[in-house]
């Protein structure tokens, strides 16, 4: 069987999740990447320098790069952020070697290409535009925000839901991009933070016409949780609903990836205290905008809630190898069932999640572990 082209759109720390596991299996990768990042390391060297963000570049790269000594050495290096210094502090090494290829090679094209040789990395990172763009939000309240920070990790108005998002300038597409999607077997879109990560790539003139022309199979991965000012209360229909509607289509996605491993009960709590709960499968609602479902024990273990790297390469590859007969809702279900009327503020009604007990020899550490959850933690979206 020949090799599969699968493409990876998205942005953060999603497209590091998915990468990372399908980078050891047996298939040629590419990432498309969002360049809208306007917040920390990225956004300074954006203003300071004029460069395009660096951040998701780097994430892509390093989940890309080889297990060899040398190879983990380089991840390490590119990981590394300084926490004192004079203009250093919080700035990562492999965002300044990346700013410094740029400078060194004239554009943004051959310092990945450089810094994909150095990493060694297996697969290709694209970044969907060369456009310097800014993505802006209106809110349903007629405010609008400038800046892919001001949306992602939003302090103005954070109960007022989002109406839709914008690139101003408008961005046109880095022509490979195209290529890519058009000779893709598959592509997947997601985990990842929805307005921050996800859909501003399809904001880029040609790309949502591309997938939906491209003959790949389209998967779309449902995130774990909800977040606050970006998808609160959302369901997994909502999910779909904005992708079909950036994407400019009637046509249903192909298939529906999503976690059934009951949580932790310390975990949905801690999360819950931050107003993050579990993304509810309404199943009706998703079989409308979805051709299939497909159930899979997806969640890593750990004290954060975050989808297994390798889990969810496998549960993809299963889905492209096999899409021609691949049985819908063919995992075993959970053993809970999310009720929608019973999404509720409070953290005391965990059981509506389906959280389960965690046994003593399941994960001892997460049990009396301490955590601080952050909005921008992956598959949080």
């Amino acid at each position: 069987m020949s090799r599969k082209n699968i493409v990876v759109v998205g942005g953060g720390t999603g497209n590091h999740t998915t990468l990372s596991g399908l980078r050891a299996l047996d298939c040629n990768l590419t990432a498309v990447v969002a360049m809208t990042d306007s917040g920390g390391s990225s956004g300074r060297l954006r203003k300071e320098m004029g460069h395009l963000p660096p951040g998701d570049l780097r994430r892509c790269l390093m989940a890309l790069t080889g297990e060899t000594e040398a190879a983990n050495l380089m991840r390490r290096l590119f990981e590394y952020r300084f926490t004192s210094g004079d203009g250093l502090n919080g700035h990562s090494f492999g965002n300044l070697l990346l700013a410094a290829l740029t400078e060194v090679t004239g554009n943004t094209v051959s310092a990945i290409s450089e810094a994909a040789r150095l990493l060694g990395i297996n697969g290709n990172v694209l970044p969907v535009t060369l456009t310097r763009s800014n993505l802006c939000a209106r809110l349903q309240d007629g405010t609008c925000l400038v800046g892919e920070s001001s949306i992602d990790l939003r302090q103005d108005k954070p109960d007022v839901g989002i109406d839709y998002i914008y690139l101003e300038p408008p961005a046109y597409v880095y022509p490979p991009v195209i290529d890519a999607i058009m000779d893709a077997d598959a592509i997947v879109l997601g985990p990842g933070d929805i307005f921050t990560s996800v859909l501003p790539n399809l904001l880029v003139e040609d790309v949502a016409r591309a997938i939906n022309e491209s003959g790949a199979i389209k998967i779309h991965v449902c995130n774990l949780m909800t977040k606050p000012g970006e998808s609160h209360r959302f369901q997994a229909s909502n999910f779909l609903s904005l992708l079909c509607e950036y994407l400019g289509t009637r046509e249903p996605l192909d298939f529906l990836l999503v976690n059934n491993t009951p949580l932790p009960p310390q975990l949905f709590h801690r999360y819950a205290a931050d107003s993050q709960y579990p993304v509810l499968l309404d199943e009706d609602a998703c079989m409308t905008m979805v051709g299939r479902i497909v159930r899979r024990p997806l969640l890593a273990p750990g004290v954060f809630l975050r989808h297994d790297p390798t889990a969810l390469a496998e549960a993809i590859m299963e889905i492209v190898e096999g899409s021609g007969s691949a049985r819908t809702h063919d995992a075993a279900r959970s053993p809970f069932v999310f009720d929608c009327d019973h999404v509720n503020e409070s953290p005391a009604f965990a059981t509506e999640y389906g959280v389960h007990p965690i046994a003593a020899d399941e994960d001892a550490d997460a049990a009396g572990a301490t955590l601080t959850v952050r909005n921008s933690d992956p598959d949080g979206g």
